[in-house]
């Protein structure tokens, strides 16, 4: 998996899985490595525009004071990555560079949890467009197929990468929210090889307790209905794209 606390997928019991562009789409185009192309089985993502431990003071510092509008710069470093979703040709120093100002800016997070995670179940998928390690000296283009799914109102999130006709593997678990603060703790393992039907692993124990920052963790800098942007709990930043997924015919 990724180091960003391995953004995730639903698991489909069919080997043919894309990604439904909404109504109006925006095309991410996503790249893929040559070896997971095939004639039968495509990838494909859009933009819905519907619908290793971080020190304590990192923490502390996502509640102070925020900023209730936007200024110019945020707004220009919003539509950078917006454009580096649809088309991956924005050059990753611009993208690390809109990553600065956004966390900066110390938006108003008061939205953020809806906006991920939708008002009903199953909840909504992003897919994962870049990362960059910790203090933003480098950042690439995620090269395979990631997305991970959100659910506010059950409070569940489910992590995975999809391989094209090898298959997938997913993660799912609960989470926790506290102003701009998602932690969580995984608690089943889904694989699914090939053609057949997925299996899965349960390793949940008996502390039921609400997941905390002592859990892997994101910290929200930017959400909206098409976009959002996040650290880790192993300092690295990286920014998804709202997606739609379905099974192919």
């Amino acid at each position: 998996m990724f180091s960003l606390a391995n953004p995730c997928v639903v698991i489909s019991s069919s080997p043919h899985i894309f990604l439904r562009p909404p109504s109006r789409p925006l095309p991410c185009n996503p790249t893929q490595f040559p070896i997971f192309r095939s004639s039968v089985t495509k990838i494909k993502a859009t933009i819905d525009e519907k619908e290793q431990k971080s020190p304590l003071p990192v923490i502390m510092q996502e509640e102070d004071e925020v900023e209730s509008t936007p200024s110019k710069e945020v707004e220009e470093s919003i539509q950078v990555l917006k454009k580096a979703a649809k088309t991956r040709k924005v050059a990753a120093t611009e993208i690390m560079s809109a990553f600065r100002l956004l966390e900066k800016a110390k938006l108003d997070p008061s939205h953020f949890c809806e906006t991920l995670g939708g008002s009903e179940s199953p909840g909504r998928t992003w897919m994962l467009i870049f990362t960059a390690e910790k203090g933003l000296k480098t950042g690439k283009y995620f090269p395979i197929t990631a997305v991970q799914r959100f659910d506010a109102a059950a409070r569940r999130i489910e992590n995975g990468v999809y391989l094209g006709p090898l298959g997938c593997l997913t993660f799912e678990g609960r989470f926790s929210w506290k102003k701009r603060i998602l932690a969580f703790v995984f608690e089943l393992i889904r694989i699914k090889v090939g053609p057949f039907n997925p299996f899965e692993i349960k390793f949940k124990g008996d502390d039921e307790t609400e997941p905390t920052t002592k859990n892997p963790f994101f910290i929200w800098f930017y959400i909206d209905e098409e976009i959002a942007v996040a650290r880790g709990r192993s300092g690295g930043t990286a920014f998804w794209c709202r997606c739609r997924r379905a099974n192919t015919f």
